[in-house]
């Protein structure tokens, strides 16, 4: 019951994913949108990279914020061209499946950002997906950013509405939106750890339950690779973030520095919160194994004391079954059933001793 409480709250507040942006976005299958900024207040008007760069630099003030969503190489070949970026930066914006990082190329910073989203389930089974990954990567210059995401989610639609409510952060350029876009990363992340966190104490009840299922190994592997993907993408934005926080950047505004610093906390506590879980769960699956042990043990001591006490009835059978001419009781009246007394005397003072003893 609390864990479906949990879950309805999580999609009552979960923020809204616009992943296209159609309705704005006439600008090809993989520019989501080009928009030009000075003094924080986005311009009017739409055009071509081409034109909006050109607005700006003819201006000499704000920069232009131009976002797509897994561009193809042809695609994203003629904005490298237009905005002097470097090959390897490229490279790694059109395939993706990149650690976060923070590099510099001739002027320009490439930052990559991975972001997670957490799979709804009603109940976590030995292959249910728990977190979904995928990419964000910005190039940053003095009078442009421009931001490539891959995946299924993660859309800086909601953000970059955000962002224009606050004209003064964003009038701090290019490095502004990408502190923002790593503070909504990093919020995600936290998001997601609660909710990793409500699998984890449903795993934890289940296993220490009354009624424990010996099948939850499974479900412990499972969560404990789910896990894994989350801590792919979180501990490795540690160090790039650092750089931002403490780091003179000629690209990064000095008072966006300090905002980094906070994400940076953020993320630290998200790193000890995801390295508790991975801990936790290893000694919640040495207590499972543990308890199959102790399970199996119990049912090889009941089976060892069944087969113990049918032993005398087998063994008095055997002698019996000799067929030697010369045996005591075989022409006794009460002979039969004397035997058949005695092997079920023996077998219940047996078994009240495996009883007694706790093996049955």
């Amino acid at each position: 019951m609390i864990q479906r409480l949990r879950r309805a709250v999580r999609l009552t507040y979960r923020r809204a994913v616009d992943l296209s942006h159609p309705a704005r976005s006439p600008l090809g299958s993989a520019v989501v949108n080009c928009v030009v900024y000075v003094d924080g207040v986005r311009r009017s008007g739409r055009g071509p990279a081409e034109e909006a760069l050109r607005r700006v630099r003819k201006a000499g003030d704000g920069f232009v914020w131009i976002g797509l969503h897994e561009p193809d190489e042809k695609e994203f070949t003629v904005l490298a061209e237009l905005f002097g970026l470097h090959p390897l930066a490229v490279e790694d914006a059109v395939n993706a499946h990149q650690r976060p990082k923070v590099e510099q190329y001739d002027g320009v910073l490439f930052a990559v950002l991975k972001t997670v989203r957490y799979v709804e389930h009603e109940e976590l089974t030995a292959t249910s997906e728990v977190v979904d990954t995928g990419e964000l990567m910005a190039f940053v210059g003095p009078d442009f950013v421009i931001t490539v995401r891959h995946g299924g989610h993660g859309s800086l639609g909601p953000l970059r509405e955000a962002l224009e409510e606050m004209p003064e952060q964003l009038a701090k350029g290019p490095s502004a939106v990408l502190h923002a876009m790593a503070d909504h990363v990093v919020d995600d992340y936290l998001a997601v750890a609660d909710a990793v966190q409500s699998d984890l104490d449903a795993i934890e009840s289940a296993v220490f339950s009354e009624h424990a299922e010996r099948g939850d190994a499974g479900r412990i592997y499972q969560l404990k690779r789910e896990l894994l993907e989350l801590r792919r993408a979180v501990t490795p934005l540690g160090r790039p973030l650092q750089l931002l926080a403490t780091q003179p950047m000629p690209l990064v505004d000095p008072d966006i520095r300090a905002y980094f610093r906070d994400v940076a906390d953020h993320l630290a506590r998200v790193t000890e919160q995801v390295t508790a879980f991975d801990a936790l769960l290893d000694s919640i699956l040495q207590a499972h194994l543990a308890q199959v042990t102790v399970a199996q043990n119990e049912d090889m001591r009941k089976i060892t004391a069944w087969a113990a006490i049918v032993a005398v009835p087998t063994m008095v059978c055997g002698v019996y079954g000799m067929n030697f001419e010369h045996m005591p009781e075989l022409r006794w009246t009460y002979g039969y059933p004397l035997v058949l007394g005695v092997m079920a005397v023996a077998c219940v003072v047996i078994h009240r001793g495996f009883r007694r003893n706790g093996w049955l």
